[in-house]
């Protein structure tokens, strides 16, 4: 009687230690749940300020994310383990309790308790305190890392094995390629959709952020529209066309006008004017000794494929405004300033002597909008808010060609992108007016 009331007691000792040990086990597991969440919920950016200010933590939990693939795969293992360990407590237990039924019954209350106090509760905390949360848990997490690292370089070098023989490509610098640029351009993106930000502000965040892929060639001034200056023109047809341009630098060309012998500018040309005349003292008559070669600045070309971004620091070192763009045969093919590069950021840029052939175009009563052909995609989509694609064509009229496949007539009407464009003006080859409606 006595052995039987000692083995009660020792049986009751053994499920109350079982019972704590499960306990213990799924607090373990919901700060594996958390800590995961937390780290990888945590913005980085938050982060390197709260390091930069002195916090240990901080500078931790940006140690420990900096390698992904290994935080994820200690802390996978870790709460596997306590889950799996857990469970079988749990099963163990049961089964001594209630016999076979056990199985049924520790498989629906270990279910429940994993999901709520080891998943979702932690989980949610870990969301809304992201950033306090990782600074908590750095410091045994670095622990973990550290101990169960061999086993997860193990498991590693499996799983790339197994992805290597089915094409696909582990290689994490390759994957984080851009991903930061990315992540910042859909935040952006996101927070004007939520109406956080203001649609100016996110094309100007944007177009920043876009320099580094877009090249010279996209927002040129094509050397169709350029004015330029005959380098052998009268002394006085020179100076009045510099006088009545809207632009303060012009090209000046010998005889062929690809042939660019240098740069005008209309501070320079007032000054040599100012001293031919006062200086001669015989008033305009000395202007017949002008020589638009003799205040020229010397041409500075740069290839059509030089990205924005790298174009805008040269700008910047060399301290000038203006740069003649060619392709790789050396062809002229436009020009670029540093106002094109800066306007692709802040929007247009205007003052009293521009000409303005870049307003929003205004819609009629039949829903159309009237738009240049000339008109850069990029800028229609910022003035209307749409999302044309700019990665096959520059302008609009580049656009209705490429999804043609062909020069459209004069009254032609094609539907792509959800849009309707007509054609509205056709000067021989060129597309220079067009109707379009969004449907």
């Amino acid at each position: 009687m006595e052995t039987a009331q000692n083995a009660t007691v020792l049986m009751d000792f053994e499920a109350w230690m079982t019972v704590i040990g499960i306990m213990l086990l799924l607090c373990i597991s919901g700060f594996f749940s958390g800590s995961e969440t937390a780290l990888t919920a945590a913005s980085r950016g938050k982060l390197h300020s709260l390091a930069d200010r002195g916090s240990i933590g901080a500078k931790r939990a940006l140690k420990l994310t900096e390698n992904s693939e290994r935080l994820i795969g200690a802390v996978l293992l870790g709460n596997n383990l306590v889950n799996i360990l857990a469970a079988s407590l749990a099963t163990s237990l049961f089964l001594r309790l209630f016999g076979e039924n056990g199985i049924a019954m520790a498989t629906l209350v270990m279910t429940s308790l994993i999901l709520i106090f080891a998943e979702v509760l932690p989980k949610t905390y870990a969301i809304l305190q992201s950033e306090k949360a990782s600074t908590m848990v750095s410091l045994p997490i670095t622990i973990v890392v550290a101990v169960l690292s061999p086993i997860v370089a193990l498991v590693q070098i499996i799983v790339r094995s197994i992805l290597r023989l089915l094409g696909v490509s582990s290689d994490q610098a390759e994957a984080e390629a851009g991903a930061a640029q990315a992540e910042i351009a859909g935040t952006i993106a996101l927070s004007h959709f939520e109406g956080n930000v203001d649609r100016d502000d996110r094309d100007r965040l944007l177009g920043a952020l876009d320099l580094k892929d877009r090249e010279v060639k996209e927002i040129m001034l094509h050397r169709s529209d350029m004015e330029m200056i005959d380098a052998n023109s009268p002394p006085q047809n020179i100076i009045n066309q510099c006088l009545t341009s809207p632009y303060t630098r012009l090209p000046l060309y010998q005889e062929d006008p690809e042939n660019i012998v240098g740069v005008i500018h209309a501070k320079d040309l007032l000054r040599a004017v100012n001293k031919l005349i006062s200086g001669e003292g015989t008033g305009i008559s000395s202007l017949n000794n002008f020589r638009a070669l003799d205040v020229a600045m010397k041409s500075y070309f740069v290839p059509e494929t030089t990205t924005l971004d790298d174009q805008l620091r040269e700008f910047l070192r060399r301290k000038t405004h203006f740069a003649l763009v060619v392709d790789e045969y050396g062809a002229l093919q436009g020009l670029i300033t540093l106002e094109d590069i800066i306007e692709e950021i802040i929007g247009e840029i205007s003052d009293e002597h521009d000409v303005d052939d870049q307003l929003i175009p205004q819609m009629d009563d039949a829903g159309n909008y009237m738009i240049d052909g000339t008109m850069t995609i990029r800028d229609l989509n910022r003035a209307l808010d749409w999302y044309l694609p700019d990665d096959e064509a520059n302008t609009i009229a580049g656009l209705v060609i490429h999804e043609a496949q062909m020069i459209p007539e004069a009254g032609q009407v094609f539907t792509f992108h959800k849009f309707r464009f007509e054609i509205s003006e056709r000067q021989q080859n060129k597309i220079t007016r067009l109707l379009i409606k969004k449907l």
